[in-house]
């Protein structure tokens, strides 16, 4: 039994630090909200593939926005993120909930994590184009940038094909 506790510790990524719960980055993006209502596209759509966790942020019968939860990879560990993106498309804020790595965690920078606000489909979301580049966390920076483009590219089909209110 102790040789396995022993192997679980070694196996544990060093760094690992959870930040936010869902919940909790939710209600932070959208703090006028009473609920948070988990969403499910049907089979068929083009965000039905989509492998996160979506919650309409709502206020009575009101949707203020929706929250992404999804995991990207890292150099070699899984980095969960929160993206609020408003009715219009447009991202409210950026989180990170969750990084496991042990090196480029600088991405949890506010002023980094900032650059993601307004972005739409129709923005580049690139690094080095409009979100810049972390010496030393060029793998996070180019993975959660690409996270956030498959986020709002995700909602903005869902918009279209009315499967959003």
């Amino acid at each position: 039994m102790r040789a396995l506790a022993a192997l679980l510790l070694l196996a544990a990524p060093l760094g690992a630090t959870d930040y936010l719960t869902p919940d909790q980055a939710g209600r932070s993006m959208y703090p006028q909200a009473d609920r948070l209502d988990p969403v499910t596209f049907p089979p068929g759509s083009g965000a039905a593939g989509f492998r996160g966790k979506v919650l309409a942020a709502r206020k009575g019968g009101a949707t203020l926005g929706h929250v992404v939860i999804q995991n990207v990879l890292g150099r070699s560990e899984q980095i969960t993120l929160a993206v609020g993106v408003d009715p219009d498309g447009k991202v409210r804020r950026m989180e990170i909930l969750s990084y496991r790595e042990s090196h480029g965690g600088e991405v949890r920078m506010s002023a980094w994590r900032r650059q993601f606000e307004g972005k739409t489909a129709a923005s580049p979301l690139k690094v080095g184009k409009d979100i810049a580049a972390i010496s030393g966390a060029t793998i996070s920076c180019n993975n959660v940038t690409e996270g956030v483009r498959q986020i709002v590219a995700m909602l903005d089909q869902a918009r279209r094909e009315g499967l959003l209110q």
